[in-house]
């Protein structure tokens, strides 16, 4: 059984994001490749997540639109009063209970088992950011 961790920083450049990170993910595979196994993403954060879905970029819009109608920055939430990273991040947080914080994707023949129309997305929610950190840890026989 072979094990990797590593760590992909992603800086963010907009309140809310979606990053495309399929390929990166692919990379970091072929650079630690393991036949049969399983891939997890976790994101080191709580306004930032992982998602599996489809690239097509008027959804893409779409999921940005949704996203900012879910919680709108500065409804009075009580977290924004006192924050204790300075940040008045309320809604970023709640948007963040509809979203996952980590992903498995299985692994076969060395390949990804993504979906015909699945990207792996990186969502920051309280951006912009000079760094976010995708963990990926992969296992696997090689």
């Amino acid at each position: 059984m072979r094990f990797h961790c590593e760590s992909l920083s992603i800086p963010t450049s907009a309140p809310i994001q979606i990053i495309d990170v399929t390929d990166r993910v692919r990379d970091v595979l072929k650079a630690h490749p393991v036949g049969n196994g399983h891939l997890i993403l976790t994101s080191s954060h709580t306004t930032a997540f992982v998602a599996l879905n489809e690239r097509e970029t008027m959804l893409q819009q779409d999921m940005l639109d949704f996203l900012s109608r879910v919680a709108p920055p500065g409804a009075g939430y009580g977290h924004d009063r006192d924050p204790v990273d300075g940040r008045p991040n309320a809604h970023s947080h709640l948007i963040g209970l509809f979203m996952n914080a980590s992903e498995i994707i299985p692994i076969a023949d060395g390949e990804l088992l993504l979906g015909g129309w699945q990207s792996i997305f990186f969502i920051e929610l309280d951006g912009p950011r000079d760094q976010r950190l995708l963990r990926i840890q992969i296992a696997g026989e090689s």
